[in-house]
């Protein structure tokens, strides 16, 4: 089993194991930093606060006070064929010098003392390929994104089919936080994010879904034939950087469609250190660590017919070049993850899923405190 901490991190890794010279020792390394985060696993104390508590010690909102944004429009919309050309400019490198297992944020990692040399030259090798897919048009990029009246009942987020928010339109299932790490005041759940529908307030939410990877496959097979797997390689990367580009630029414009993106002034580097308000969590990272509710978010928007995207069996995403997520408006919004979870939480979350403990178990099995 090798593990990665980030999805972009997957092609250095296949790399070694591909690499005749590289895989024994790579595995060799592998199992020995197993053994040594099992054991170092062990020694740590880990209190998971029981559901019920966690849920009287949720993040809170005065909702009577919040001024709600509202968005210009619900329903979906579609961008087709988007200039790779536009998406460029918010391609955050760092991750892509990451995948390489080249460390040091861009752009400082090119005058680096050690790596400077080699992450000066892939650079160069990647920005003239780039150069290439842009200019032929080698990648396509599509991207939908909607709005929908929304609510919180307990840890679900109801999404409503219009404004009268008498017809549930969809329900997404979240998880809450139990692990009581030192100082901590709130056990966290996304559906902290959005009013509660009891309260009265009339709250939204959104998603989205983008890929750049439509061509990649078959620009992958021509490098492969031609037993050029670096290249091969590169061209994943890049589709991968594109969508996270992709999806940071359609966040921008969200953030405007909601009214309270339209003041933003910020410049490159603040947008790739996400100094904006609000948050676009996707299912399967940590705040929200369940695959499946992929599946709603895709019919939601009609995700394949709106963009050629899919969901696979194991509800990953094809072409792999893609992101999708949620959209929150709360000023006080942030990442965080969900970790570790009690018995009495999956239960409930099962019940709530309607789906059996053992299928429940199965998804969140990495998230199983016990």
């Amino acid at each position: 089993m090798i593990h990665v901490l980030d999805a972009s991190r997957s092609v250095g890794v296949v790399e070694k194991l591909l690499n005749k010279e590289s895989k024994n020792k790579f595995l060799e390394t592998n199992r020995i930093n197993q053994k040594d985060s099992a054991a170092r696993y062990k020694l740590r104390d880990i209190k998971l606060t029981p559901y019920a508590e966690a849920m009287q010690r949720r993040f809170q909102t005065d909702w009577n006070s919040m001024e709600i944004a509202k968005p210009d429009f619900t329903g979906v919309r579609t961008l087709d064929d988007i200039p790779l050309s536009e998406i460029r400019p918010y391609i955050d490198w760092t991750p892509f010098f990451m995948t390489w297992e080249l460390a040091g944020k861009y752009p400082k990692i090119l005058s680096d003392e050690v790596v400077g040399e080699q992450a000066t030259e892939l650079f160069a090798d990647a920005t003239a390929l780039l150069d290439k897919i842009i200019g032929n048009q080698l990648l396509t990029a599509r991207a939908c994104y909607g709005f929908w009246p929304a609510g919180s009942d307990g840890d679900d987020l109801v999404l409503f089919s219009d404004e009268t928010r008498q017809t549930e339109l969809a329900r997404f299932h979240m998880l809450r936080q139990q692990w009581e790490r030192k100082d901590q005041k709130h056990f966290r759940s996304l559906a902290d994010y959005v009013a509660p529908i009891k309260s009265g307030q009339k709250d939204y939410i959104g998603g989205f879904a983008v890929t750049t990877g439509i061509g990649c496959d078959e620009l992958c097979e021509e490098y492969d034939r031609d037993h050029d797997q670096y290249n091969s390689i590169m061209v994943k990367a890049l589709a991968d950087r594109l969508a996270e580009a992709l999806a940071e630029k359609l966040h921008k414009i969200a953030r405007h469609d909601w009214g309270f993106g339209a003041a933003e002034d910020l410049t490159q580097e603040e947008l790739l250190k996400e100094k904006y308000r609000g948050i676009r969590p996707a299912a399967g990272y940590p705040a929200c660590p369940d695959h499946t509710e992929k599946k709603t978010l895709f019919e939601l928007l009609s995700a394949e017919s709106n963009t050629g995207l899919s969901l696979t069996e194991s509800f990953a995403m094809h072409p792999a070049a893609a992101v999708s997520g949620l959209y929150f408006s709360h000023p006080e919004s942030r990442y965080f993850s969900v970790d570790r979870i009690t018995k009495d939480q999956v239960e409930d979350y099962a019940r709530r899923k309607g789906q059996t403990i053992e299928i429940t178990e199965k998804w969140l099995r990495p998230n199983l405190g016990y």
